[in-house]
């Protein structure tokens, strides 16, 4: 039986989606089976995996409303072992029609109960919002991922997220837990961004990946190609982290092959932590920076 992750945060703009769609491709090139679900009305995830959410048919909403079987809102996504379920903005009417529905929290847990026999793993990219349909994601959902930016405002909205997952754990879905933080858009030159860091390993201790996301163009531009990282520069300073990522996301499933080699994955964050900072630190003297040596990591802004 597989296993569901929702990556959720209430807060829009912290690479939610971004991380949802390049954890899941990695995830593939790693020869498990994965599927990646749209439950987002703006329908990013599905456009940024180069499908055009404009014409979509028969996805998320659709299966959710029972309006079409599992198999009918497959969809091939642009890597081997990767399915995707698309949205579109019909499922901004989710919300209002589930209202009225008996069991509305569980409508999506009872719809993928077969597709998490035929998955490895199923991945969630969840709406911005603390609304019916990010909760029928938490319900359905065996553990969550929160994206957290290095702002701020992002700590702001955190322990009201919390208290969603802890309220869904003891009402709803008891099974439910974090999986992780992933922390986003972090730029090293700022003091603000390694007071954040400080804060939130406090906080939530190993919960927390050693894995960091820093700002990077590359990061950005890769959606407008309908791409994953991988597929549009996968040199770049992004697509390593991403890479690293599902790695230790792994790891932590007790994956005999991922886990044996977690001195290799801290040499690795360790070596892509140094470039970063040398990079940066070129980029703030104006010198030119070799872009073979350092994998193109002229993508920080």
């Amino acid at each position: 039986m597989g296993k569901i992750i929702a990556l959720c945060n209430q807060k829009g703009g912290v690479g939610k989606t971004t991380s949802a769609i390049n954890i899941s491709a990695y995830f593939a090139l790693m020869k498990k089976k994965t599927l990646l679900i749209d439950a987002d009305p703006q329908a990013n995830a599905t456009s940024g995996m180069g499908l055009d959410k404009k014409s979509v048919q028969k996805g998320t909403y659709e299966l959710l409303m029972g309006l079409a079987s599992e198999q009918e809102v497959l969809v091939k996504g642009p890597v081997d072992n990767l399915d995707m379920i698309q949205s579109s903005v019909a499922l901004a009417g989710a919300e209002i029609e589930l209202v009225n529905m008996s069991a509305r929290e569980f409508k999506l847990r009872d719809r993928l109960q077969q597709l998490k026999q035929e998955y490895d793993y199923i991945f969630i990219d969840c709406p911005p919002s603390l609304g019916l349909l990010t909760l029928n994601c938490l319900v359905a959902a065996d553990s969550v991922i929160i994206p957290l930016q290095c702002e701020y405002y992002a700590l702001e909205g955190l322990s009201q997220l919390m208290d969603t997952v802890g309220l869904v754990k003891q009402a709803l879905n008891n099974k439910l837990y974090l999986e992780g933080v992933v922390l986003t858009m972090a730029d090293f030159r700022t003091r603000l961004t390694g007071e954040v860091i400080k804060e939130v390993q406090a906080f939530f201790k190993d919960r927390v990946y050693k894995t960091i996301i820093p700002r990077s163009i590359r990061l950005s531009e890769a959606p407008g190609f309908g791409k994953p990282i991988m597929l549009y520069d996968k040199l770049s300073v992004g697509a390593q982290r991403y890479k690293v990522l599902a790695k230790e996301i792994l790891s932590k499933q007790g994956q005999p092959e991922v886990a044996a080699d977690k001195q290799a994955l801290e040499a690795e964050n360790i070596g892509l932590e140094t470039q970063l900072h040398r990079t940066l630190t070129q980029d703030e003297l104006g010198e030119d920076v070799n872009q073979e040596a350092v994998g193109n990591i002229d993508d920080q802004s």
